[in-house]
């Protein structure tokens, strides 16, 4: 069959986190350049879509092409190794430590800006013709969203930092439960299928995504976007990168992995109707 029982792809998970920390560096790397370099190019798509249609839905609907493009060349997102490699460490598997987990999120964190930033700047030569002009509607566009969503948060102060915080967290929720949703088949469609829906709500909903700002921002700034590259870090990047931790770890990784790999005992009932109660289950 091509679905697999939660007790299986939550073990695949375990499997892939303590695959990324075996990973040489220069293979980390490179997956990860590609990862940020696709999904940056899945972002200005999707935009393009949603400015030229008039219907945002539809950008959100297009968008998780990038996604699944990198998954399935089983490229790195930051979002996924903080969500699969902590899985590792859990599980005690060898070699698996603290220091080689921020290894791993360090080069994954690299070679994904390293990539968004590429793009941001093809798209922006491309867009003003070696910037002989202003980069029409799109530019336009885009410089307004990287001054929305860095300005406008940080006029609210403290409430607008945790603002951005749980939308990164509501992110990296749906984000991953496509991730590991892609391993509940064998199959090219299934995972398709299972990592399309979540993804799509992260983008309709405009949560925060930090590899998605990794482009996002810079290719702002480029285009004209009026602040500066520490708000952008205060304002919304780094806050965003902690709410993604904290919704693909704490909301998708560990659940899964405490009720399918490592289950508390389970309940055993006794007695008839009418007169039953619950003992504890006997250690194996």
């Amino acid at each position: 069959m091509s679905y697999l029982a939660p007790s299986e792809f939550v073990t695949k998970m375990v499997d892939a986190g303590a695959e990324k920390i075996y990973m040489s560096t220069r293979d980390t790397l490179i997956r990860a350049f590609m990862a940020g370099a696709i999904l940056a190019l899945a972002a200005v798509f999707a935009i393009t879509v949603a400015m030229k249609s008039g219907s945002p839905i539809l950008g959100a609907c297009l968008f998780p092409v990038g996604f699944i493009m990198l998954y399935l060349m089983k490229f790195d997102l930051l979002t996924g190794v903080f969500t699969l490699v902590p899985l590792s460490l859990i599980d005690k598997r060898p070699g698996c430590n603290l220091q080689q987990l921020l290894r791993n999120w360090g080069l994954v964190f690299i070679g994904n800006f390293a990539g968004a930033l590429t793009v941001a700047f093809m798209m922006s030569f491309i867009l003003t013709y070696g910037y002989n002009t202003d980069g029409g509607d799109i530019a336009a566009k885009v410089a307004h969203i990287g001054e929305a969503r860095t300005l406008g948060y940080s006029a609210y102060g403290t409430e607008g930092w945790f603002t951005i915080f749980i939308r990164g967290m509501l992110c990296n929720w749906m984000v991953s439960m496509g991730v590991v949703g892609a391993m509940i088949s064998t199959s090219a469609t299934g995972k398709m299928a299972a990592m399309w829906m979540p993804i799509m709500l992260f983008f309709f909903m405009g949560f925060e995504h930090s590899i998605v700002n990794m482009f996002l921002f810079p290719f702002s700034m480029i285009m004209g976007g009026d602040f500066t590259f520490m708000q952008y870090l205060i304002w919304n990047e780094i806050p965003t990168a902690l709410g993604n931790l904290f919704g693909g770890f704490f909301l998708v990784g560990l659940p899964l992995y405490f009720t399918h790999v490592r289950q508390s005992a389970k309940r055993q009932i006794v007695g008839g109707p009418g007169n039953s109660m619950v003992a504890p289950a006997k250690k194996a």
